[in-house]
């Protein structure tokens, strides 16, 4: 299976690059820790403007009309600025739902996240929280039975939790479920469900590539000033060699990401054991790079005036979200004792694995 990505995507994902280079940096990440919500609505109108919340929003909609595997190259980008927006939640997660759903429901919501004018939230019975609640303008939640919701922010009580990483806001989430807030059901809304946790599972993963990368340069970098016995630390073979298994682990998760993000864009039956690989691989390869990043920088790796914590944090939170390691880690085990994942040369990328 080939991977590679044509001129428009690389054009597309360079684009989104030059933009969070100017406009997202620590300065402005910390800066946004200090505010209430935590996010910023002229930002997020500028997303909009290149196109990011709308990526996967139908043409007829205002949206650019686009698939995962175009996703997952802008979410990387995402996760090298440490972007605090709701890319995730409401362009990778709540868009696809909001489609598959359909009716009055996506020809109100779709125009107004594609325009930047509206943000989406999606619970999911796998998690007590909601991310990026306190600023959505719509939610869409599970009840206790397993039905899928429809609430305006307003008609919900959101309450903001405590979190690790100061750019993710998670709250829980209290509604009274109605027949008006219905929208799924039964067997239907267990498949909504489903698909919402293979989206939110692979985009963390893809944002994962990118937090790994820069916790490496951030490493690297810092490896070549710093000195001791008169030379920088990073010519030395303990450090050089543990940052080089970090970049291999990196780059190896990159094709289960681009794997992952095909199985969702097309429907394959083996998505959700894709996914769950991908997610794997990727936080993996971001946890052993911050645990690097950190050791290279030594003690002052700990300290707040240091930008290195914005992306171990993130990547912490990533790891965290839309299922923790064992849950994948089982998805993974169960397909591949009942012997229904391929695995080895010659079939780990075959099309039909």
């Amino acid at each position: 299976m080939d991977f590679r990505f044509d001129e428009d995507q690389e054009l597309l994902q360079s684009t989104v690059r030059e933009f969070l280079q100017g406009e997202v940096t620590p300065e402005s990440v910390r800066a946004l820790w200090e505010t209430e919500t935590g996010r910023s609505p002229e930002l997020w109108k500028q997303l909009a403007e290149i196109g990011l919340p709308g990526l996967l929003v139908p043409e007829q909609h205002g949206g650019m009309g686009l698939c995962e595997e175009e996703m997952v190259l802008l979410i990387e980008e995402a996760g090298r600025a440490a972007l605090a927006e709701p890319v995730i939640s409401t362009a990778a997660v709540a868009v696809p739902l909001l489609g598959e759903i359909g009716g009055n429901l996506a020809n109100e919501w779709l125009p107004k996240i594609a325009a930047g004018e509206a943000i989406a939230a999606v619970g999911h019975p796998i998690s007590p929280f909601v991310e990026d609640a306190h600023v959505a303008n719509l939610l869409l939640l599970p009840d206790n039975d397993g039905a899928l919701h429809a609430v305006p922010r307003d008609a919900a009580e959101v309450k903001v939790q405590p979190a690790n990483d100061p750019s993710r806001r998670i709250a829980s989430v209290e509604f009274k479920a109605n027949e008006s807030t219905r929208i799924a059901s039964g067997g239907a809304a267990a498949g909504l469900f489903a698909a919402s946790l293979d989206r939110g599972a692979l985009a963390c993963a893809a944002g994962t590539l990118g937090v790994c990368d820069r916790l490496i340069s951030l490493a690297a970098a810092y490896a070549s000033e710093r000195k001791q016995f008169g030379k920088p630390i990073g010519s030395f073979q303990a450090v050089k060699h543990m940052l080089a298994d970090i970049k291999v682990k990196l780059e190896y998760a990159r094709p289960l990401v681009q794997r992952a993000a095909h199985s969702v864009a097309h429907g394959s039956a083996a998505r959700g054991v894709h996914v769950s690989m991908a997610k794997l691989a990727a936080c993996e390869a971001a946890t052993l790079g911050a645990k690097a990043a950190l050791q290279t920088h030594g003690a002052i790796g700990y300290t707040w005036e240091q930008d290195l914590h914005i992306w171990m944090r993130r990547a912490w939170s990533l790891d965290h979200a839309w299922g923790r390691s064992a849950f994948h880690l089982g998805r993974v085990r169960e397909a591949l004792f009942a012997g229904t994942l391929p695995i080895g040369p010659g079939t780990t990328f075959s099309g039909d694995a």
